[in-house]
């Protein structure tokens, strides 16, 4: 079994400072670990779906070395358009860089068990919304090629889809045809990750199952095509946590940050005839 945790969009501020002037992110990012430590068994590897940071200063991301450093699994990265690839790269040395990586980007590839990721860095500098250069195409068509007798997940903080969401569709991932045509033509492509909407949502892309994770700090009020009402709202936070089995293939489990009362025992009674006490 492999174990693949997936968090999102955390928004690290300087300390101190909280995201537009409500949202602890810090604190929240901390839970969030704390989290991923609870988990029985560990999970295998740490993927952050991008907006690592929110101001995409050196403070956010020492910030995030030292929060995240408490994490004993490999935690890989994935460039927001609040995130600066550069920075990134210096508080997570180590990544599995290639050497012919473009300037100024982050895109890698890694092994976790038998599963390979492959992160993608769609940030545009001084822009909200997503491209993926004619390189990073190619070196996702090398990559699931290389690994086509083998589970891949694909790790990109912008969808390549219409939520709904209609100010969020405007800052999606843009000219997504050549991305669409790779993923088509590999079937071993069994997730698409992404981050940037705050909301859990499932999808698919180019017959790819399709998951956004919800934030582990605030989440965006759900507002559907002409609904004028936007914001960020204290929606519980949650992670995604992808289990991978030759077996039974990959299932992706929604689990919230927050923890409630229980568990509970099931006991039969008079009114619950047992063997069905759910």
């Amino acid at each position: 079994m492999v174990a693949i945790a997936q968090i999102s969009d955390l928004h690290l501020r300087p300390p101190g400072t909280p995201a537009y002037r409500v949202a602890e992110t810090n604190m929240l990012a901390e839970r969030a670990v704390e989290g991923l430590l609870a988990l029985s068994p560990p999970p295998d590897a740490v993927v952050i779906t991008g907006d690592i940071a929110d101001g995409g200063v050196a403070a956010e991301f020492r910030l995030a070395a030292d929060i995240l450093g408490r994490l004993p699994m490999p935690v890989y990265p994935v460039v927001g358009n609040h995130d600066d690839a550069g920075l990134i790269r210096d508080a997570f040395p180590g990544l599995p860089v290639p050497p012919h990586c473009e300037l100024g980007r982050l895109y890698y590839a890694a092994d976790i068990g038998p599963v390979r990721l492959i992160v993608l860095d769609s940030a545009v500098k001084d822009a909200a919304h997503g491209a993926l250069s004619p390189a990073q195409i190619d070196f996702l068509d090398d990559e699931l090629s290389a690994a086509a007798d083998r589970p891949a997940m694909v790790a990109i903080h912008h969808p390549p889809f219409r939520s709904g969401m209609r100010r969020m569709d405007a800052d999606n991932l843009r000219e997504t045809g050549p991305l669409a045509d790779v993923i088509g033509r590999h079937c071993n492509a069994v997730r698409i990750l992404c981050g940037h909407l705050h909301r859990t949502i499932v999808s698919s892309f180019a017959r790819a199952p399709l998951i956004v994770a919800p934030s582990v700090a605030h989440q965006l009020l759900l507002t559907l095509d002409a609904d004028p009402r936007f914001g960020l709202v204290f929606e519980p936070p949650a992670f995604f946590l992808h289990r991978w089995t030759a077996e039974d293939g990959m299932a992706s489990h929604l689990v919230y940050v927050e923890r409630f009362p229980g568990p509970y025992p099931f006991h039969a009674d008079e009114t619950t005839p047992w063997p069905h006490p759910i």
